[in-house]
């Protein structure tokens, strides 16, 4: 007899509370097709898992895993004890590794061969560090089957309406996620069987307008479906579905602009539909910020104080449920262990300072170029003038005053305060980030072991990386950071939230939207509402640099800067070319720093984007398990 495998996972961090009737009936790993669907609970377990697997909740990531030693599973979602696995390596599956082969940040250490080598050299033919295909049709089937099943399940109408329609979002989601790597792929909305006609067995990839068309009509029309507030938290509502259309709409709309359209159609869209595909998201987004309940979070808004300004932007993300977020990704509840479930991940013990129990933290760096798009607070342009910056002495007050806000709320360095941080040129609980020392008598010690009168030649926070030979730009991601969160544990302790849908990138979607439509006033009050509640000066005037900066520093570290610039067709260009980071050095008779600027701080061979891998590979494996599949430019 067939059977439904249905993992449960993470349902106290899917959604705000489980009835009753779900949670008696374990273990819920296994049950008859015919039991599945006569049972209300059973059927909301299956879409619950649905949400698991999508990219909605593990967030673009590669792999899910199996074993509490985090081993891949193949990206096989039917493997017992599935565990969302967000974080437990340099590599940092999801966000994070889109953070690290785009211009947000560098590997520190652990990274693994192939993401150095993507970083390097491109997306092989072979495929990349991306890929979502096997995962995302294995969800799809199940989706669809889902689709088909309910309406003649004892759910109530009301109820079979909205399950379905939330299917369908995620359905799209997973569209969209294939379609922004792969252009067209087969858009299958049924249940192959196994006596099914060729053609839906070994389908051929419909164009890449087809799927963004796809995805737009299903938001749409679900928007209409969806309540505007579930009755759980985390579920799509009306406005995440019109969140995903708002996003596609402005992907789709930057590809037919920028982008160019194949012969066969497979990959680019006509340039003539660019303008569309913009009102779309200029409606959507319109919409959502004027008749959503959502609000740009400013609780801790305290007129034009910089601490209450920092903390705002941080509680953006600390802060559950907040006025902001429209979907999130809930964590909470217990940690880590190997024999249970988890509702927890692992971003703090990755990107937070020292102590840690892995002794290093940090594990990915940003670049000084990122740091210099954080304009200063009177809106004058964040970039050093290195020269200068590299001819005299600093305090960190000196060196880093009078940034945008977000600066301190997204990035942590030197003299950042961090409880528990170990003590040195600047007391406790702040981050000593030194790398080498100057005496009194001006000898330069940088030895890992040396110190002076007491002073360690290099700081507790640069002592892992200075001992094993691995550069580091001087800089950490603060965005996210627990200070409440053991790092001295193990994996899995942060219970923060992920937001999958906040209301900045709303803003900044219309911004978009509107300066392509020419609706030039439009963009320049979005960027600045969003500009306002940051506290930094407001703009005069708007240009596409100016929003695209924008997004690059509201926006740093949520999974959105590699795929804006591959729409925007400038990861050749931004991609292509070497990134810089900073030695602070300390002086010790004056306890202030000189700072050193490394302009090539990957190594010796600059990262590169090739044109081709605007679009990943098919693979040479998935077009002989399907010979219909044809292959994107360039791999062959």
């Amino acid at each position: 007899m067939k059977k439904i495998y249905i993992v449960i996972v993470l349902f106290g961090t899917l959604f705000s509370s489980c009835k009753d009737d779900l949670l008696d009936k374990a273990p819920l790993d296994r049950f008859t097709d015919a039991v599945v669907w006569k049972d209300p609970a059973l059927i909301d377990a299956f879409l619950l898992s649905q949400y698991a697997y999508t990219p909605v909740m593990i967030n673009d990531a590669t792999t899910v895993f199996t074993s509490w030693e985090g081993s891949p599973s193949n990206r096989d979602p039917r493997s017992g004890n599935l565990r969302y696995w967000f974080g437990n390596s340099a590599q940092t599956f999801g966000p994070g590794l889109s953070i690290e082969i785009s211009d947000e940040a560098k590997y520190t250490s652990g990274a693994w061969t192939n993401v150095l080598a993507e970083k390097i050299f491109g997306i092989s033919a072979e495929g990349g560090v991306m890929e979502w295909w096997e995962n995302s049709y294995y969800t799809i089937r199940n989706l669809n089957e889902f689709i088909e099943r309910v309406p003649s399940s004892p759910l109530s109408e009301r109820n079979k309406a909205i399950r379905v329609a939330e299917a369908r979002f995620l359905r799209a989601f997973c569209y969209f996620a294939m379609v922004k790597r792969y252009g067209g792929v087969p858009l299958l909305t049924t249940v192959p069987q196994l006596d099914s006609p060729e053609d839906l067995l070994y389908p051929k990839r419909n164009t890449e307008q087809e799927l963004w068309d796809f995805i737009l009509s299903e938001t749409k029309e679900i928007s209409e479906i969806l309540p505007s507030v579930q009755d759980e938290y985390g579920r799509a509502n009306k406005w995440a579905a019109l969140s995903l259309h708002a996003r596609a709409a402005l992907f789709a709309g930057s590809i037919a602009k920028y982008g160019t359209l194949n012969a066969n159609k497979l990959t680019g869209l006509p340039s003539n539909l660019s303008q569309s595909y913009f009102q779309k998201a200029y409606d959507a987004s319109k919409s959502i910020i004027e008749d959503s309940p959502y609000r740009l979070y400013t609780e801790d808004v305290r007129g034009n104080d910089l601490e209450g300004r920092v903390q705002n932007f941080k509680n953006i993300f600390l802060k559950k449920r907040n006025s902001e977020i429209i979907m999130a990704k809930q964590h909470g509840g217990k940690s880590f262990d190997p024999g249970g479930g988890t509702s927890t991940w692992s971003w703090d013990i990755c990107h937070a300072p020292r102590p840690s129990v892995w002794g290093q933290g940090n594990y990915q760096a940003p670049y000084l170029e990122l740091i210099e798009a954080f304009d200063y607070i009177d809106g004058t342009s964040g970039t050093l003038d290195r020269n200068y910056v590299q001819s005299r002495l600093w305090t960190m007050g000196e060196l880093w005053k009078n940034r945008d806000p977000r600066f301190y709320a997204s990035i942590w360095t030197n003299g950042t305060p961090w409880r528990d941080a170990v003590a040195s040129n600047f007391g406790k609980d702040t981050i000593n980030f030194h790398h080498g020392l100057i005496t009194e008598n001006g000898t330069l010690l940088t030895n890992f072991t040396a110190s002076y009168k007491g002073m360690p030649a290099v700081g507790d926070q640069s002592y892992f990386h200075a001992s094993t030979g691995i550069s580091n730009t001087g800089f950490g991601i603060m965005k996210y950071l627990d200070p409440s969160a053991d790092n001295m544990v193990w994996l899995m302790e942060s219970r923060t939230d992920y937001a999958i849908f906040r209301l900045g990138e709303t803003y900044l979607n219309f911004a978009e939207a509107a300066y392509e439509l020419s609706k030039v006033n439009d963009a320049l009050t979005a960027v600045n509402e969003i500009r306002s509640r940051a506290g930094v000066q407001q703009l005069s005037s708007i240009t596409m640099d100016k929003i695209r900066k924008e997004r690059q520093v509201e926006l740093a570290f949520e999974n959105h800067r590699y795929w804006d610039l591959r729409r925007w067709r400038q990861a050749e260009t931004k991609l292509s070319r070497s990134f810089s980071g900073i030695q602070y050095v300390l002086d010790y008779s004056t306890k202030k720093y000189k700072v050193l600027i490394h302009d090539k701080i990957d190594g010796e061979v600059d990262p590169m984007f090739p044109a081709r891998n605007y679009y990943f590979p098919i693979t040479v494996t998935r077009r002989g398990q399907n010979k219909n599949l044809e292959e994107n430019p360039g791999y062959n």
